[in-house]
């Protein structure tokens, strides 16, 4: 999921380069992510030792659990 953010932040700030910092809604994140016609997510299952496909929803809920435990973090340091 890290990555997934880090391509979104890098596109706003390729659209923006003026902007030292950069804060956005969650519903900009998910129509960057609708607008990528083809992603989905392979994730190894070690339960029965094979990838296992997801969709464009489940990145989008993932990236808000992420984003909502990166928050969290650092607002506790």
């Amino acid at each position: 999921m890290d990555e997934i953010c880090a391509l979104y932040e890098k596109k706003i700030k390729e659209l923006n380069p003026v902007i030292r910092e950069i804060s956005y809604d969650i519903s900009y994140h998910y129509n960057f992510i609708d607008d990528l016609a083809d992603m989905s997510a392979l994730v190894y299952d070690h339960s029965i030792q094979t990838s296992l496909p997801y969709d464009q929803q489940w990145i989008k809920q993932k990236t808000l659990q992420h984003l909502e435990n990166w928050h969290h973090r650092d607002n506790i340091s």
